[in-house]
């Protein structure tokens, strides 16, 4: 069995599936492929070049690190990957900051990866890169010589080819991703947008639906959305953190219906819109008030960056104005905690939620929406309240699939959950169920590594000149 070697801006220790993400997901395979795991450490230096790699042993998996600069830092981690790609990939133009000349910084952190990489290759490795901080580092690997199987997963949205176009160098950043052998998106609309978006722009000529081939290279793509470990998830409702949270909920809401929101503070996450629709289903429902509660927990996320300042700001003042316009001596409608809960924590308040509001602008799964399922009691589910533009609404189409942009009808989903009949919450909840189960995260791994070895790249000898 060839080696997995897994590339992502951060990376965690495999052993620690307790803390979420691409650790629960890679763990399996790296510990079965004695794996390489190999990314930033998370570490900001003086020294300019960071050539240190790191190295811990971590079971059978190794992990490597290599520090950044604080200028790499800012340019490729603050300025281009999260002031240019994020707002745009997330179809947020209007936030992007395109004039700054980030991208020297972000191609540079990218050659710094591929130099320092390179060297800790087997020749029959299998690499597997993560997300938008490492869009180029195939072409870059390429450039030096690599010729292993190279797969990239896309973990957020692809906007259309014109919001792409929006980007300067839009064109070599697009022709990066004909380094890989396989590119993979969280949804079928991101294939759509990459197919026409190279089909158009980048005059790509289509083999078979799946293959695309330009810049004398052939690239597969497909969605492989994203799962949860189901049955990490169903243990740690049952575990005594979540136990004892699901108790205490119940004890202090008893007499009330829970919502809940569980977010990072981001403005694609749609939190201001998710409180407007909120305080007008309080509005047009008088007779609800004092039945429900929502929790909304916002954990904080990049607050030195004004945009995220200025949303913090929007929305204690909305929960503020929530609270002080229709709150009563014995009732709050909104518990707003801008604060990290742990993870442990959750499954017990995603159960004792009669309705979760997963309502983002643009999201490219949110795998809130799945563990809230997890979480629930099947004789008594609670009602997921799903935004359309959330990457899970593809695969989740019995939730109240909702335009978080139109605050009348989120509230009236709002609404609808709250009275929804106990038969009707158990249909629509086992058939969700079924589809988390069934494209659960290891099914996530395993399809994308089998469609990453049948993607055999035409032209092991072509050179690969950098871009």
């Amino acid at each position: 069995m060839s080696r997995l070697v897994v590339v992502s801006n951060r990376i965690a220790d495999p052993r620690q599936t307790a803390a979420g993400g691409l650790a629960v997901a890679l763990a399996e395979v790296l510990n079965n492929t004695g794996g390489l795991w190999f990314g930033w450490s998370g570490k900001i230096v003086d020294d300019a070049e960071g050539d240190d790699v790191h190295m811990l042993q971590a079971g059978p998996v190794k992990l490597a690190t290599v520090d950044l600069s604080h200028v790499d830092h800012d340019a490729f981690y603050l300025g281009y990957s999260n002031g240019v790609l994020w707002p745009v990939f997330h179809y947020r133009v209007d936030l992007a900051d395109f004039d700054a000349g980030y991208i020297n910084g972000y191609r540079r952190v990218n050659q710094l990866f591929a130099r320092k990489l390179l060297p800790l290759l087997r020749p029959d490795d299998v690499i597997w890169v993560h997300d938008y901080h490492l869009i180029p580092l195939a072409a870059e690997l390429r450039a030096l010589g690599c010729t292993q199987q190279i797969g990239f997963f896309l973990h957020i949205p692809l906007p259309p080819p014109l919001m792409l176009a929006a980007i300067p160098g839009h064109d070599w950043l697009m022709r990066a991703l004909f380094a890989y052998d396989l590119v993979g998106f969280q949804s079928q609309s991101d294939v759509d947008h990459f197919t026409k978006y190279v089909e158009t722009e980048a005059h790509a000529q289509p083999l078979d639906g799946q293959r695309w081939r330009a810049f004398g290279r052939t690239v597969r793509a497909g969605a492989f959305p994203i799962g949860i470990d189901v049955d990490e998830f169903t243990g740690l409702t049952y575990a005594s953190e979540a136990v004892e949270m699901y108790e205490r909920m119940k004890r202090e809401y008893s007499r009330r219906k829970l919502l809940v929101g569980v977010d990072r503070l981001d403005y694609s996450k749609g939190l201001p819109q998710r409180m407007r629709a909120f305080r007008e289903f309080l509005t047009r429902h008088p007779e609800l008030r004092s039945s429900a509660t929502l929790i909304q927990i916002a954990s904080p996320s990049r607050e030195n960056v004004s945009a995220y300042t200025d949303l913090l700001r929007e929305l204690e003042t909305l929960c503020g104005s929530i609270n002080g316009n229709f709150g009563e001596l014995d009732w709050m409608p909104v518990r707003y905690i801008h604060r990290t809960v742990p993870r442990a924590r959750l499954p017990g308040l995603y159960r004792a939620s009669r309705v979760a509001l997963v309502t983002p602008l643009r999201d490219g799964m949110n795998l809130v929406a799945k563990e809230f399922l997890a979480a629930q009691d099947e004789a008594d589910p609670g009602v997921l309240v799903l935004s359309r533009f959330a990457g899970a609404a593809e695969q989740l189409k019995e939730a109240l699939l909702v335009n978080p942009y139109d605050t009348e009808g989120t509230a009236a989903a709002i609404q609808l959950a709250l009275q929804m009949p106990l038969e009707e919450r158990r249909d629509r909840h086992q058939a969700m169920m079924r589809t988390v189960r069934q494209y659960d995260v290891h099914w996530w791994c395993e399809s994308f590594l089998a469609a990453l070895a049948e993607a055999q790249p035409e032209e092991k000898g072509t050179s690969w000149l950098r871009l």
